[in-house]
């Protein structure tokens, strides 16, 4: 059943509380291990499903375009806040609705269409929102990028100077979607300094690592700083903007009017909470537990012979190559889902295979870590995880279909946020 219930959605829409009931159930029986997911707490999920979705609020805390915002101003207020205690930094934006307009307001507050751009290569784990080629942000900018070794893996900042120094941008992106390594920010930051470039590290993916002490912060290097508000966050989906006080009056009036209207206010409250509780000693220790995860899994699938990007993880990501396993990377996430471990395919550093069939997979241990897992249960993941796809290979259904079982009896003891057992 889902938590809090749904009673009232069930009477006006049974079809539609159906759905939401099945994916809640499905969210419970399954491993997920898609590193951009995760679960909310209870207290997100409330705050994210109240009154506050009805209130327009353009503009910022004390200079609103719409009357009735005295504890709406309040409500954003106490977010900003909280950001700024959680991360140290003097201005926080929490109005972005997600990643991708959080990035393309930076452009908007530092780039006029044309200027230069340098971001990580999409195909080597950049994001699309870096300048890539399909995005506007490569459409309207111009792109310049780098990569990672062939030899080891990781980002080469040889690579990056060299490109800067050449292409001299005028904004540097580092941070992306596939990224298992940590990020140097005090090299990036040597090269943006060196070309006077903006630096923006894009946290996306790990800002609740950072948040909890596991990761390095970028936050004293990088001028700008832009991540979602879910994934090792743990809150509603939404994004937010870091800065330092330079550059928070740019930042603002790219947001506001520039690219949105209305900010949405249940989910600035929900992501008020979980910052709130990032802020406690449970969550540091849930941020050093999803990375012990990580390497834990990323040990054991080496173990029985995977090629994995860079050769392991230092957070929550591991990017594994499944040419040795004799299966493209799609066919194996679809496999892997039916037998209840649910992650995505994905393109590794140097991939000869098209991008909708690729290589490799892409697979996190945040959701999991937020169930209760530890290093314990990680050698069994790997096992089904192995398992599986060689009966893909295999075409083996029914090997799926038992691991699928013994992946719900596992999980069953396992409480998840947002479902109880009837």
């Amino acid at each position: 059943m889902h938590i809090p219930p749904i009673p009232s959605l069930t009477a006006a829409d049974p079809q539609l509380a159906g759905l939401v009931e099945a994916e809640a159930q499905r969210q419970h029986d399954k491993l997920r291990m898609i590193a951009s997911e995760n679960y909310v707490s209870a207290a997100v999920l409330e705050a994210s499903g109240t009154v506050l979705t009805n209130k327009y609020s353009e503009g910022y805390a004390g200079r609103r375009y719409y009357e009735g915002q005295q504890l709406i101003d309040q409500i954003e207020t106490l977010a900003i806040e909280r950001a700024k205690a959680l991360f140290g930094v003097d201005h926080a934006n929490v109005q972005p609705y997600s990643g991708s307009p959080a990035n393309l307001a930076v452009y908007l507050a530092f780039l006029s269409p044309g200027d230069t751009v340098l971001g990580m290569s999409l195909p080597m784990g950049g994001h699309l929102t870096h300048g890539w080629s399909v995005s506007a942000t490569g459409k309207w900018f111009n792109s310049v990028r780098y990569g990672v070794s062939r030899e080891t893996g990781r980002i080469d900042l040889d690579e990056v100077r060299d490109v800067a120094r050449r292409e001299r941008p005028k904004v540097i992106f580092c941070g992306g979607t596939a990224v298992p390594r940590t990020i140097d920010f005090a090299g990036f930051a040597e090269i943006a300094r060196e070309v006077g470039a903006v630096l923006v590290a894009d946290i996306a993916h790990i800002a609740g690592l950072v948040a909890g002490g596991a990761h390095p912060s970028p936050v004293g290097h990088a001028d700008v700083v832009t991540t979602t508000t879910h994934k090792t966050l743990r809150g509603p989906r939404g994004a937010m903007i870091l800065s330092t006080a330079e550059h928070a009056s740019a930042i603002d009036k790219a947001v506001f009017p520039g690219l949105q209207g209305g900010p949405h206010n249940h989910t600035t409250a929900g992501i008020a909470v979980a910052l709130r509780e990032a802020s406690g000693p449970d969550f540091r220790a849930y941020a050093a537990q999803i990375v012990a995860n990580a390497k834990a899994l990323a040990a054991a699938l080496v173990e029985r012979g995977y090629d994995l990007v860079s050769g392991g993880t230092d957070n929550h990501l591991i990017l594994a190559d499944l040419t040795g396993q004799g299966i493209g990377g799609k066919p194996a996430a679809q496999a892997l889902d039916r037998a209840g471990i649910e992650l995505n395919y994905n393109t590794v550093p140097y991939d000869p295979r098209k991008p909708f069939d690729p290589s490799g997979i892409r697979l996190g241990t945040a959701a999991l870590t937020t169930r209760g897992l530890t290093e314990e249960q990680m050698p069994q993941v790997a096992a089904w995880m192995d398992e599986a796809i060689g009966a893909a290979v295999k075409d083996d259904e029914s090997t799926i279909e038992r691991i699928a079982g013994e992946v719900r009896d596992l999980l069953a003891g396992y409480p998840m946020p947002g479902y109880a057992t009837a």
